[in-house]
């Protein structure tokens, strides 16, 4: 791809309070080029060519402000401070067991009700080397949605000419507390509104994954996926897997909603590999962390309405959430999530756009 880089900073719209939403979109004119907003710390849009040359929205996005902040709240958002669940909404840590708020389900889904993905970020264009962007900064207080001790977080979204989109994230905090953040953008490599993502090919770099309780909170240890649905150590079409008589992906409503115990190794590594054979978009997804949660929007049933004004039904998109281990509190076994005075919570994760 060619071209120069470009930022641009726009306003989109407001809160009930008036407070403005901010949007900034970046890129390459004629490649990949990136819309996020300040609500959420958001990534609205992501625009990637096909084969041919041709530009579409690959992720879904919520149509107006109302709807970012209700039923379409994660799509594309910084989630937070914990990704995924925590069970009973209650987090134990060094003796304490401190209640945190819940959704109806009686446990705390991506840091409670009102998480990260509802709050506004202060943000500023941001240019390193080849890359541009923007870094997002937000102040959560100590017992924000009950999680102990005040968190300082940083998201910095860069892309580069090669349509490689990088997130990184760095959080520190005045008490012990957990945190797990990760974006939750629902993908469709055939365009956002294109239909559903059954068609497209994915492959995930894991060995074994999380089984789950009929609630989604994982049984415990990992198991092997071989001979599994969830074998997809080579790629394979998502609809024959989630079409597969497995009681795990009923307890999903007939999909993954589930973590893959990523294989271990230093720095950024591959996690995922999603590709749209029609299109020629191919996706591969980089993560310092040691998991991602595979939701294959099972639940979708057209009542949220796209920016390109078609209605999102089961499966219309795909979402790849690098993270720690669900309800890791609960679990010694699993990576740890607390973070501590003096220290610093760090994690990136890239998508790497290219065509076949």
């Amino acid at each position: 791809m060619t071209g120069d880089l470009t930022i641009h900073r726009y306003p989109a719209g407001e809160l009930r309070d008036g407070r403005g939403i901010d949007r900034w979109v970046f890129g390459t004119p004629g490649g990949v080029t990136a819309e996020v907003l300040s609500l959420g710390a958001r990534l609205q849009s992501l625009h990637a060519p096909d084969r041919a040359g041709q530009r579409a929205n690959v992720v879904l996005g919520g149509g107006s402000v109302a709807e970012l902040l209700g039923e379409a709240a994660y799509f594309g958002a910084t989630v937070g401070r914990y990704g995924n669940r925590i069970a009973g909404g209650e987090l134990p840590l060094d003796g304490v067991v401190h209640r945190l708020a819940t959704q109806s389900t009686g446990h705390t889904l991506h840091g409670g009700p009102d998480g990260f993905a509802t709050r506004l970020w202060h943000g500023e264009e941001l240019r390193v080397g080849q890359r541009t962007g923007v870094r997002l900064t937000l102040h959560s207080p100590a017992g924000d949605q009950g999680f102990p001790g005040a968190l300082d977080v940083t998201v910095t979204y860069l892309l580069d000419r090669g349509g490689e989109l990088t997130i990184t994230y760095r959080a520190e905090t005045d008490a012990p507390t957990v945190v797990n953040l990760t974006n939750h953008a629902y993908f469709n490599l055939g365009g956002e509104g294109s239909g559903p993502v059954l068609d497209h090919l994915l492959r995930v770099e894991a060995d074994a994954y999380l089984p789950v309780d009929k609630t989604l909170i994982p049984l415990g240890a990992p198991e092997p996926v071989e001979g599994l649905p969830f074998d997809l150590t080579t790629a394979a079409g998502l609809g024959g897997r989630i079409s597969a008589p497995h009681p795990q992906l009923w307890l999903a409503g007939d999909g993954f909603d589930h973590t893959w115990v990523l294989r271990p190794g230093p720095g950024l590594r591959l996690a995922a590999t999603l590709h749209h054979p029609a299109s020629g978009r191919r996706l591969d997804c980089l993560t310092t962390e040691p998991g991602i949660q595979v939701y294959t929007g099972n639940h979708f049933d057209g009542s949220l309405t796209g920016p390109g004004g078609t209605r999102y039904r089961a499966y219309a998109g795909i979402a790849l959430e690098t993270q720690h281990f669900p309800d890791s509190p609960h679990v010694p076994d699993y990576p740890s999530t607390v973070l501590r005075p003096g220290e610093v919570y760090e994690s990136t994760t890239a998508y790497r756009f290219s065509v076949e």
